[in-house]
């Protein structure tokens, strides 16, 4: 028997410790393993002939046992005739380990025989290798050294060589046997020896391989030449104590003072322990703790069948009673008035209300509630639920909003919105009705929109009020009126100079009053009225010494009349003398000089009433003091004409008196000469 399966033996013989029968089953068990291990059962499947789980372990573990020497038993006759183990890889799952293993120990033992070590070698292998090293190293020995190491392996035999009488054979002096002579030429072994397939020879009989011995669960089994011994294969545990024997025996703390009881505890041996027991004993029912209390003991726990069968066993301190079973009524069940049987409890007719205002249906067992509409009945709860219809039919009960109510539900609109008449669909509401707005109100789906007339705009903070526009302050508000911007509320109106000019038609621009038409002016009659922008002025002209005015129309032209004796205006070179007025309005945006005045020759600008080449030249004489005013000369149709041009924008009112000559020059001398004296008047106009 291998000792791993001793191992698990003897833990089960240390759990049944101190029961006789129990030891006798585990005997059995093996004996009934081994015969079914023999027969090549599989050990794994065993029929089970106790109903203890440890008989089914012994039962296996020596089958395994069993089968395990068999397989080795195997490994060292492959050894033996072919000298190789690669032939061993079929069988069970465990077979080829231990024939392989066995194989290659016995070419071990093989191997030393050849190299002259001694059979005894020890090396660091299994038990079971060891064995088998020993016996085929021994097998291949000559029969002298074979027999000597033999002769000293039989001092552990039951009987001595040296007694035995079979020694002095004369066959084996013959040297025809190796042990004794039967006669006849038959040769016979000691006791734990074989004869060899020779007939001569014996080998030792391996009893620890073949399962031949005798030793116990717990003990490894050793073999020796000719014979065996049992050996503890581990040792005793707490508690116990190895004998000379090879047996284990308990220890008692007691008696050698190995406890720790108190002095007022009593020290009481156990197999492999001790108890401490208080110097008091508790009374029936009762059993004392690690701390010497007594504890009530729970008898219906304790005892197997403390009570008869039907009856209840119920703890007491110290004791316990036994009562009758009564019947257990599920629920919507209850005991009859005689206590006998379970009979259907009406539930609705409870005061309790089961349904909760709802119809009640009694079932056997239970009840079911008829829920009103509304509602729905829940079965694991059982009771009457709220249909939440919003959650069930979204979208299609109500227009806009769904809120469940307590069995039903109700439909509510959004702003802007009220409920119809059929408590479904929403209505627009007309909000203006209402006049919820400042000036003007239009009415959307849903809301409504403030707007305002012309001249106000909508309020940004509440979109209801109307704010008045104030247009003078408009990015383009200069442009509205050409003067000055009255706002008023909803519109503005224009105002002009309260002199000189009148509002337009357009109630914008500013029209110029002419006083001279009008009659309104203040000049004599001696002074001629000539309107300006804004104003008129009284002009009087009179013609110079020498000059006559010719004619009346404008403008006023005078021309030279000399006396003949009057020689200073006979050498004068001006022939002409004219006048014009004009009135300039301000230049808002000067850019470019700007033509006032052509001067046009009366004659073409050569011509045969010249005889002499001649040239007429363009100049401002004087009036001319902050230099606004200039002459460009240019050809227009055979004529020369001068062109007086604003070259300067003038800020202010202006009156000023330019004075333009056209000269004519033959030859490099001036042969006539006309002047225009202009009277400028620069005055504000608003457009």
């Amino acid at each position: 028997m291998e000792p791993w399966m001793i191992v698990i033996l003897l833990s089960v013989c240390g759990v049944l410790h101190g029961q006789e029968a129990e030891q006798t089953s585990l005997e059995e068990c093996c004996r009934d393993g081994k015969e079914r291990g023999l027969q090549g059962q599989d050990c794994a499947a065993l029929p089970l002939i106790s109903e203890f789980s440890t008989c089914r372990v012994a039962q296996e573990q020596c089958c395994l046992a069993v089968m395990e020497n068999a397989s080795c038993n195997q490994g060292v006759a492959v050894a033996r005739e072919q000298r190789a183990c690669d032939m061993l890889f079929s069988g069970s799952i465990c077979e080829p380990k231990t024939a392989k293993t066995c194989c290659h120990c016995c070419l071990l033992g093989r191997a030393a025989m050849e190299q002259g070590l001694s059979c005894d070698l020890d090396l660091s292998v299994a038990y079971q290798c060891g064995q088998v090293f020993q016996t085929c190293c021994l097998e291949g020995l000559p029969e002298g050294d074979a027999n000597n190491t033999q002769a000293q392996a039989k001092e552990d035999k039951q009987f001595n060589d040296l007694d035995d009488p079979s020694l002095n054979d004369k066959c084996r002096g013959g040297g025809q046997c190796s042990h004794h002579c039967l006669g006849n030429g038959t040769c016979a072994c000691f006791t734990g020896y074989k004869l060899k397939p020779d007939g001569r020879n014996c080998e030792d009989i391996n009893e620890c391989l073949l399962g031949s011995h005798d030793c116990q669960l717990g003990e490894r089994c050793i073999n020796t030449a000719g014979a065996y011994r049992c050996q503890r294969e581990i040792s005793c545990g707490s508690g116990y104590e190895l004998t000379d024997s090879n047996t284990c025996k308990d220890i008692d703390e007691c008696e050698t003072g190995a406890h720790n009881c108190g002095l007022e505890f009593v020290c009481q041996n156990t197999p492999g322990s001790f108890q401490c027991q208080p110097g008091r004993q508790c009374g029936p029912g009762f059993i004392e703790d690690a701390l010497g209390s007594c504890i009530d003991i729970n008898e219906c726990l304790s005892h197997t069948g403390a009570c008869p069968a039907g009856q209840l066993c119920i703890n007491t301190v110290g004791s316990y009673i036994c009562q009758r079973n009564s019947p257990s009524c599920g629920r919507g069940y209850h005991l009859n008035e005689e206590g006998t049987r379970c009979v259907d409890v009406d539930e609705c007719l409870g005061t309790d209300g089961v349904c909760a205002g709802h119809g009640c249906v009694n079932t056997i067992g239970s009840f079911r509630c008829e829920c009103r509409t509304g509602y729905i009945f829940n079965s694991i709860s059982r009771t009457c639920e709220d249909i939440n219809e919003c959650r069930h039919y979204p979208g299609r009960l109500c227009a806009h909003k769904c809120e469940n109510v307590e069995g039903s539900y109700q439909c509510s609109c959004a702003m802007g919105f009220k409920l119809a008449t059929d408590g479904r669909s929403c209505d627009d509401v007309n909000e203006c009705e209402s006049n919820p707005c400042n000036q003007e109100c239009a009415n959307v789906y849903g809301s409504y929109q403030c707007y305002c007339r012309r001249g106000f705009q909508l309020s940004d903070i509440d979109g209801i009020t109307c704010e008045d526009i104030d247009e003078c302050s408009l990015p383009v508000g200069g442009h509205i009126c050409s003067y000055h911007c009255n706002n008023t509320p909803g519109s503005f109106h224009c105002s002009c100079p309260p002199e000189g000019y009148t509002l337009a038609s357009n109630g914008r621009s500013c029209q110029d009053l002419d006083e001279c038409v009008t009659g309104v002016h203040n000049c004599s009659q001696t002074e001629t009225c000539f309107n300006v922008l804004g104003g008129f002025r009284c002009l009087s002209f009179e013609c110079p010494p020498s000059y006559r005015r010719a004619g009346e129309s404008r403008p006023i032209t005078c021309v030279k009349f000399c006396l003949p004796n009057d020689v200073s205006c006979l050498t004068d070179p001006v022939h002409s003398i004219s006048h014009m007025v004009i009135s300039l309005p301000t230049i808002r945006d000067f850019n470019r000089p700007e033509e006032i005045v052509f001067l046009r020759t009366a004659a073409p600008a050569h011509s045969a009433h010249w005889p002499n080449p001649h040239n007429i030249i363009f100049d401002i004489q004087g009036g001319n003091v902050q230099s606004s005013f200039d002459i460009v000369k240019r050809y227009e149709r055979g004529a020369a004409v001068g062109v007086v041009r604003q070259v300067k924008p003038i800020t202010g009112p202006l009156q000023t008196v330019l004075k333009v000559a056209m000269n004519h020059v033959t030859s490099g001398v001036i042969s006539h000469r006309n002047i225009i004296n202009l009277h400028i008047f620069v005055s504000k106009f608003w457009f």
